[in-house]
């Protein structure tokens, strides 16, 4: 009989995931060093001793039906940029944004159990453990985000040969090719001008109030009376929101427009509101903390320790 105890030892020994563990242990009956050769063999033990390492290289990818009205954005991420230019960890990462736009999964560890689109023999996380072997980096699918409407359309901007990623999607009662070119405007905005909110009500209080906090010292540190202080809070705060708001940013390809009057303007011209529902931007590699690999450094604690 397979224990838990079992399945947590041979984790431990190989770093292979949980299921992989229990799969090899019934296959060799229950014997750890055959199981271990097991996963070996498949590379997946190899491959776990590579888990350690910082994957903050990679790709942003997404993903846009035929129709325009559902897409996906996922995050695949290896070690360098060699990697991350190779054929086959590009198409896997396109194959994986495909997938991500119908997945009833809500979290990374779901989806990479799921049946990998490419090879229904085996799963997504098996499909990236396979050319972890095969390229000999560590990989993983950071995040994910699929969006999808009825009466409206999903647009995307890819920056940079996959460095930036944006998934826009762009509420509209008629179907019109007006309303496309506005998502892939759209699109480059956030790319370009990377606003963090979609309007002023979604700025969450805690957000405003680390920004007035600031503010008032500014002026205060400026040596402005607290009436004129509070005054020169409130203006910051108009300049943040224009500044962070998507709808209230000057739109980047005419200085003369804010996004709100361009959407008012293509309303007009298509007869119908465009409203703009959500957006979303990934940054390869932002909030991974990258290691720097001192070879001198390392070689020098070693030699102390012995």
């Amino acid at each position: 009989m397979i224990t838990a105890q079992m399945v947590k030892e041979l984790r431990e020994r190989t770093g292979a995931g949980m299921m992989e563990c229990k799969k090899a242990l019934n296959e060799s009956n229950g014997d750890l060093e055959k199981a271990i050769e097991i996963l070996r063999e498949r590379g997946l033990a190899a491959a776990a001793k590579k888990a350690g390492r910082i994957a903050a290289e990679g790709l942003v990818e997404t993903y846009i039906s035929e129709d325009n009205k559902s897409g996906a954005i996922v995050e695949v991420n290896c070690e360098t940029d060699f990697v991350s230019a190779n054929e086959e960890f590009s198409k896997l990462s396109k194959n994986i944004a495909k997938q991500a736009a119908s997945t009833t999964a809500t979290t990374v560890d779901e989806f990479i159990e799921e049946k990998y689109i490419a090879d229904s023999n085996i799963t997504i996380k098996e499909a990236v453990t396979a050319l972890i072997a095969k390229l000999g980096e560590n990989m993983a699918v950071r995040r994910f985000q699929k969006f999808s409407i009825d009466k409206g359309v999903v647009q995307n901007y890819i920056h940079g040969g996959g460095r930036i990623g944006v998934l826009v999607e762009v509420a509209c009662e008629k179907e019109s090719d007006v309303v496309l070119t506005v998502a892939k405007d759209l699109a480059m905005q956030v790319a370009a001008a990377n606003p963090l909110f979609l309007n002023r009500e979604q700025v969450d209080s805690e957000t405003l109030e680390k920004e007035r906090e600031i503010y008032k010292v500014q002026a205060m540190n400026e040596g402005k009376p607290e009436n004129i202080a509070e005054k020169m809070v409130q203006g910051r705060i108009q300049k943040y929101y224009k500044e962070n708001c998507l709808i209230e940013q000057v739109w980047i390809r005419n200085a003369d427009y804010t996004i709100t009057k361009y959407l008012q303007e293509k309303s007009k011209e298509v007869g119908a509101p465009i409203t703009v529902t959500r957006f979303v931007r990934f940054e390869k590699g932002e909030g991974i903390e990258k290691k720097e690999e001192n070879f001198a450094e390392e070689v020098r604690k070693q030699m102390q320790q012995g």
